[in-house]
């Protein structure tokens, strides 16, 4: 840090002897000095974003890291330079995703390391944290399927909240207050307009999306009750596509919840036809628009918001990652043809109560202050989900 301090205390030395033989008041100095301190101030942040948080030296707990963007996001963090140590009760995930990971950073993958617990096994996490030190928490973990939230309310409510809340509470008692919480435009609800912007009200349609909510909440409100607490909440859209390796990729269990993961199962015939829900839309085709993010694109909106941490005014921030971009429904089922070179048999149906007609994101802040853009559109979304679906029909699952 020395080396930054020599360049600014010489500008300093030059411009008060420069004053000395000039007319120009102390006033004059002082608000120089203070411009001049700013600067080194957001300097200095970027520089520890940069070159400290991205270090060797940093450890990252990643809660989740098992899953679809989890596994992903720990492969971004390990070839940047990152210690990365993984808790997941691979309930809906697999371990081979951590090892496909780690193989794909290569001699960096030596740097991951895995535990089964559940965050609400609250003796596990605190032997965890008392047995090393985490410079910040990616918190991904949580039950997912809106309509199996729907039938279990009490499930979601029981390992999506009391687990997040364990966690925070070891985290404090522990002194790592640097969280980035995996949060969903599911708490956006059903829009009036578009693009939603992160003053947007919030609200949501379901337990799983309320369990979203109400993190958001616990999280702002633990700011305002200790602001030495940093705290970067991510709404992101409609995760989609894989790593470009075809190495690891989404491997739902059960029937998809989601578009793409249908899409792909129909492709390589584990299910018969897609269905897809209204087709009187108020769209240029009938059919629901929504935001598709490339899964890469979203582990580095991650990282971008690790480092984020770092900059001494952030206290709890919102942040939406997307593309800014609405897609429709038959939109992606074109481009996955066309990536697949397979024509998938659609069934149409009506809507499904509680679907949005288009909800896409505003993405200004995140461009802004996280220095943050997706850099892929729809054909390479749909070119790396058939990849990984073509070399893994069935997810890590062996072909059957």
């Amino acid at each position: 840090m020395s080396i930054i301090l020599v360049p600014l205390f010489i500008l300093s030395g030059i411009y008060i002897l420069f004053a000395a033989h000039t007319v120009i008041s102390a006033r004059c100095i002082i608000n120089f000095l203070l411009i001049l301190l700013d600067k080194f101030i957001s300097f200095a942040s970027r520089f520890v974003a940069r070159y400290c948080l991205g270090s060797m030296s940093s450890s990252i707990l990643v809660t989740g890291g098992a899953g679809y963007i989890g596994s992903h996001t720990v492969l971004q963090l390990l070839l940047g330079g990152y210690k990365v140590v993984v808790v997941d009760n691979l309930d809906n995930a697999s371990e081979i995703a951590l090892t496909r990971a780690q193989e794909l950073a290569g001699e960096k993958g030596s740097n991951l390391t895995f535990h089964k617990i559940d965050l609400r096994d609250k003796p596990a996490l605190e032997k965890l944290f008392s047995s090393q030190k985490f410079d910040a928490v990616i918190h991904f973990a949580g039950l997912k399927a809106v309509g199996e939230s729907v039938q279990k309310p009490l499930l979601y409510y029981d390992n999506n909240l009391i687990g997040t809340i364990v966690l925070l509470e070891v985290m404090a008692a522990h002194d790592c207050k640097r969280l980035v919480f995996s949060s969903s435009a599911t708490v956006y609800g059903s829009p009036k307009t578009v693009p939603c912007t992160e003053e947007f009200p919030i609200s949501a349609l379901n337990p799983y999306g309320r369990t979203k909510l109400f993190i958001e909440e616990i999280c702002r409100d633990l700011y305002q009750s200790d602001p030495t607490w940093k705290i970067i909440l991510l709404r992101y859209f409609n995760p989609v596509g894989a790593h470009p390796s075809g190495y690891i990729g989404e491997d739902p269990r059960g029937i998809p919840n989601n578009l793409m993961p249908f899409v792909q199962q129909v492709a390589v015939g584990r299910r018969p036809a897609l269905t897809v829900y209204g087709t009187d839309y108020g769209t240029k085709d009938g059919t629901g628009v929504r935001d598709y993010i490339h899964v890469v694109d979203l582990a580095d909106g991650h990282i971008a918001a690790l480092n984020k941490l770092s900059d001494p005014s952030v206290g709890c921030e919102v942040y939406n990652l997307g593309t800014g971009k609405g897609t429709s429904v038959l939109e992606m089922v074109a481009s996955f043809e066309k990536a697949s070179g397979k024509k998938l048999p659609l069934v149409m149906a009506d809507r499904r109560p509680g679907d949005a007609e288009i909800v896409y994101a505003e993405t200004d802040k995140a461009e802004k202050e996280l220095k943050w853009k997706a850099k892929y559109g729809i054909d390479e979304m749909c070119r790396d989900q058939w990849n990984w679906a073509s070399k893994n029909p069935y997810g890590y699952e062996p072909a059957k």
